[in-house]
């Protein structure tokens, strides 16, 4: 998914997002990302293993 994006399209998104948010604000936004995409991986991966484990 992220292949298609392209690096012109990452660096457009990062300077609207230091727009929007602000350069203080972008750092505690990443982190909250990274956890966010964390706890969605596990949860996902806890889904796939119960329906193995139930067959």
């Amino acid at each position: 998914m992220l292949n298609s994006i392209g690096v012109p399209g990452l660096i457009l998104i990062l300077i609207v997002a230091l727009i929007i948010f602000g350069p203080s604000k972008l750092p505690e936004i990443g982190k909250s990302f990274g956890t966010s995409l964390r706890e969605f991986k596990n949860a996902a991966k806890d889904i796939v293993d119960d329906g193995k484990n139930q067959k």
